[in-house]
């Protein structure tokens, strides 16, 4: 049976000169400064072969090969080839960050999906499988990072309605990790993601803060054309 692309990995780049491109993991990627590389990433901190990512049964494979400036996951430095899951976030040195997407959420929409998320009757507006966020005609570029990401998903998911500050924390961090997130670290993704919506649309303030209670995200109906 032919896989369709949309049953592969995806491998999205973040915070770098890549920013915005997508590779789907089929195969072994090597990624470093050479030009010879599957990804070749522009920047003298970047080894010549830096690091490799490959498919396996066991899932997709993360190593590094012997690089001066190192290979993170997470923020911790890689020893030994782990396998990656759904939402791990890959540091290249100090040079290059990526998103690691696994199959069951992977890009990218088809023609018809496009149409669909276009007819919605909102402003903002994101596709959970992609990880896609546009507002009005307008995609958000480079991708939001992934605790980003799950910020606007879950004000998305209750527009309107105020959630709590420790709920918040709670469902971005998890609740283990989140007994040690403070409220600044908090405050800081919320400045960031409000910095990313602002840069597209600058007049309309989408997250809005209740004092004493929490967040909500106000998104207006589009307007007619």
């Amino acid at each position: 049976m032919v896989q369709n692309n949309e049953d592969y990995p995806v491998l999205i780049a973040q915070n770098g000169p890549l920013s915005g491109k997508r590779w789907s993991i089929q195969d072994s990627l090597i990624l470093g400064r050479e030009e010879e590389c599957e990804i070749m990433i522009p920047s003298r901190q970047v080894s010549r072969n830096h690091a490799r990512i490959s498919p396996t049964e066991n899932g997709v494979l993360l190593e590094d090969l012997g690089s001066k400036n190192g290979t993170h996951c997470n923020g911790k430095p890689i020893e030994e080839p782990i396998i990656l899951q759904d939402g791990d976030v890959i540091q290249i040195a100090f040079a290059q960050q990526f998103t690691f997407v696994s199959s069951e959420a992977t890009m990218p929409l088809d023609a018809a999906q496009a149409v669909l998320l276009r007819s919605q009757q909102y402003r903002l507006r994101l596709d959970k499988r992609s990880r896609r966020v546009w507002i009005d005609e307008e995609e958000i570029l480079p991708p939001l990072s992934v605790s980003q990401f799950s910020l606007m998903e879950l004000l998305y998911d209750r527009q309107g309605r105020v959630i709590d500050r420790r709920e918040l924390i709670e469902s971005i961090w998890g609740d283990e990790e989140a007994v040690g997130v403070s409220e600044q670290a908090l405050d800081a993704l919320i400045r960031r993601l409000r910095d990313r919506l602002a840069a597209v649309e600058p007049a309309h303030a989408f997250i809005v803060t209740v004092r004493g209670h929490g967040l909500r995200l106000d998104n207006p109906e589009r307007e007619a054309e």
